[in-house]
């Protein structure tokens, strides 16, 4: 897809490809000239990717790091929580994934702990009983070698191949409205209601100094893009960076809290990050989550029923979210080839699976592919060189996470809000006058940021198409992997029944 900030054309709309004469090896073995690309755009994008998900390593820890498992330990050891030593952890395995990703499959797509897989391990699996931390983690790495199976064995690139190109640019679109609502909603721009699901700020209206620093910073990044200035994306999150911090100087607004009967709370604070330097900007690392891993210790606590259900649960949604990530942000940068594949799928597919593994050993969750890489692919990026760039980003972070903690929500997920318009323009593709193919769409698109979950759009798309294909006469026009994956689909639909109904013919 060709948008205006495409590195095809200049801000002047001549063009400006490198010429193939004189590359330097880096070039070479990047492919960054025969991408399209400059370095100065790897690096800008690199830079942008990781704005837009530093705030895992400020996150995380407040999921996974502030719930104590079954014996009332806490990530890290102790019987207090050891945020430090979560978010060094964090940020440690996520550079080494995303350096991987970079370096070995040479693809612009970076890694870290995957939200939502951390939530369930946090609040649906650590406080069943005689389930510890380290048991928990063994599933993770159980579930991570699955993948790597169904990897190796070419399984998994296979479905990819038989996804309906319809579906793939469907799954880009949902995608980008999924991220565009995770950035109005990390910044607050959009909040729970009490009348309504969702609603403006925080009562209706844009209230708090914190709004403006995200709608400035929207306004500035959507008037650089249409002009096609170069790095336009990053230039908007560092402006809107440095008005947070003099914002903050000024009025010490400190971190938002929610108001209540007895306590008027902090409506009017930054959502996450305080854009205020507390202390030293080096912090020495505290690594004690690295390792504590416990294989069997889960299939101990829950069974086997139970500890198969956790782990297809994980499986799935490791599974298809890459895979739909994958689609969404080659799509987003022209990097999808004539067959419908992507260059080093089965690298990058690799890299994903052994994110799973990693994060369970690395004690930080399972790790996967960030939709938020499309933003820096929107700021330029094509190439591995740009998931160098983050990686590097990630691996300053384990010293310096005062500083990257300066950065507020506020300042960088204007990025995804625009990226998320990027990636909706792929609609086009979409023929809506076939209820077959637009019904399956329709669904995949609303369901990813209304059920808040890329699985569950893809899910929902899988099987009404595989349905009406069936219902219409044509179902040996569908290719046999597909049934598979709608059936898998339903069983992670139907997953409390199915595993009630199991647990029933084994006790019996």
């Amino acid at each position: 897809m060709t948008t205006p900030s495409s590195p095809h054309t200049t801000a002047g709309g001549s063009s400006s490809l490198p010429t193939a004469s004189g590359t330097s090896a880096l070039d070479r073995y990047f492919g960054i000239t025969r991408r399209g690309s400059t370095v100065g755009r790897e690096i800008r994008g690199g830079l942008v990717t990781f704005f837009a998900m530093c705030y895992i390593v400020v996150l995380n820890p407040l999921i996974i790091g502030t719930v104590p498992d079954s014996t009332g330990q806490y990530l890290g050891g102790g019987t207090e929580p050891n945020i430090p030593a979560v978010a060094a952890g964090t940020a440690l395995i996520a550079a080494l994934l995303t350096l991987l990703m970079g370096a070995w499959a040479k693809f612009p797509l970076a890694l870290a702990t995957g939200l939502g897989l951390n939530a369930f391990l946090a609040y649906s699996v650590v406080s069943l009983p005689g389930m510890t931390w380290a048991g928990a983690m063994g599933l993770v790495v159980i579930e991570g070698l699955l993948v790597l199976i169904l990897v190796l064995t070419r399984l998994r690139r296979a479905v990819f191949r038989a996804v309906p190109a319809f579906l793939k640019s469907t799954i880009g679109v949902g995608i980008g409205l999924f991220i565009a609502f995770i950035g109005l909603f990390n910044a607050r721009f959009v909040t729970h209601a009490t009348g309504t699901p969702v609603q403006l700020g925080n009562d209706g209206a844009l209230t708090g100094w914190p709004a403006l620093v995200f709608v400035v910073g929207l306004l500035l990044m959507i008037v650089l893009f249409v002009r096609r200035v170069p790095g336009a994306i990053l230039i908007a999150i560092i402006v809107s960076t440095v008005l947070a911090i003099i914002m903050e100087s000024v009025l010490q607004l400190g971190a938002f809290a929610p108001a209540s009967e007895s306590d008027p709370g902090n409506p009017g604070g930054w959502s996450m990050n305080v854009p205020a330097l507390q202390g030293s900007p080096i912090q020495a690392p505290d690594l004690s989550t690295l390792f504590e891993v416990d294989l069997l210790g889960g299939l101990a606590a829950v069974g086997v029923v139970g500890a198969l259900m956790i782990v297809f649960s994980l499986l799935l949604a490791d599974f298809f979210d890459t895979m739909g990530t994958m689609v969404a942000v080659a799509t987003e940068g022209d990097l999808l080839q004539a067959d419908g594949d992507i260059e080093h799928s089965q690298r990058i597919l690799v890299v994903d699976s052994l994110a799973a593994i990693a994060g369970g050993l690395g004690g930080v969750s399972s790790n996967t592919s960030y939709a938020e890489s499309a933003a820096g692919v929107g700021e330029g990026a094509r190439t591995g060189l740009a998931s160098v760039v983050t990686a590097a980003c990630f691996a300053l972070t384990v010293l310096f996470a005062p500083l990257v903690a300066m950065v507020p929500y506020e300042a960088a997920t204007p990025a995804l809000v625009l990226v998320g318009f990027l990636m909706m323009t792929q609609v086009t593709q979409i023929d809506f006058t076939d209820p077959e193919v637009a019904i399956p769409a329709f669904l995949t698109i609303i369901l990813m940021p209304f059920a808040y979950s890329i699985t569950v759009g893809m899910g929902a798309g899988f099987v009404t198409y595989v349905l009406l294909r069936v219902v219409r006469g044509r179902a040996r026009e569908v290719h046999w992997l597909l049934y598979v994956v709608a059936a898998l689909f339903l069983l992670y639909f139907l997953r409390p029944t199915v595993e009630r109904l199991l647990t029933g013919i084994i006790g019996g």
